[in-house]
């Protein structure tokens, strides 16, 4: 309970004739804190910087997956110039260390600026996730045959309808998968996270670890950050496991 007290307030010491004049406590944390001869400040930075990473993760998720359809659709069902050199293109993003290219992003950012703003950690997760949102999402793609679009198309409906009624639900599985993926990474990255936010746009990951307390590290407080960090994932994993166990085949006839 301390931990968690620890983590979303801020803490100052004070005498024990200066906390007998005060009025009695208001909470549970601040009676904690009384008895450790420390009053509660204000509240910590800890929910900005949750807030942040949700809002940065959710968005790094729709907008790669959203992308990611589109082109795996495009590549799996239409014949596209240098589609081998185009997919080993976008592969090849995934191959370099973030770390690499840290730099020159960072100084790019700067002149831009989008240092330390949401928008720009959800362009540059979104440019790091996208490629892998193509490659996995068209091999769910490949797999429902063209057969199913063809038949709609005949029935009057457009390409677009086609995709929008046809091949979006019959991906969903593979759209849940990667959108699960994608979310980790956005979730846990940390290397951009500390180099490019420090305050507005700055996520839990690199602010959980200097949490500090009376006389250096505050221990309880990381851990109970790092539990509650831990539950949105565990949460969105565990109600969408489901889709991620592929016991159905995207072959099935569809009524």
């Amino acid at each position: 309970m301390e931990g968690y007290c620890n983590l979303f307030t801020t803490r100052s010491r004070q005498t024990e004739e200066y906390i007998r004049t005060l009025p009695p406590a208001t909470s549970a944390c601040d009676s904690l804190a009384r008895k450790n001869s420390m009053v509660v400040v204000s509240r910590s930075n800890y929910l900005p910087r949750f807030l942040n990473s949700l809002i940065i993760a959710v968005g790094s998720t729709l907008l790669p997956v959203g992308l990611g359809v589109m082109a795996a659709y495009a590549f799996s069902r239409f014949k596209v110039p240098l589609k081998d050199d185009l997919l080993f293109f976008i592969l090849s993003t995934r191959m370099m260390p973030p770390i690499a290219v840290a730099i020159p992003i960072y100084l790019m950012y700067r002149e831009l600026g989008l240092s330390d703003t949401r928008l720009g950690m959800i362009l540059l997760y979104s440019a790091v996730n996208v490629s892998l949102a193509v490659w996995l999402l068209k091999g769910f793609i490949d797999e429902i045959p063209r057969e199913y679009e063809e038949a709609a198309m005949v029935d009057g409906y457009t390409r677009l309808q086609a995709f929008r009624k046809v091949v979006l639900p019959q991906a969903t599985t593979g759209i849940v998968a990667t959108a699960i993926f994608c979310l980790i990474f956005a979730w846990n990255e940390y290397a951009f996270a500390v180099l490019l936010t420090s305050g507005t746009a700055q996520t839990a990951p690199p602010f959980i670890p200097i949490i500090i307390g009376e006389g250096g590290q505050d221990w309880p407080a990381v851990a109970a950050g790092t539990t509650l960090f831990l539950i949105p994932i565990l949460v969105f994993t565990v109600l969408l496991r489901k889709h991620l166990l592929r016991g159905i085949t995207f072959g099935a006839v569809r009524k």
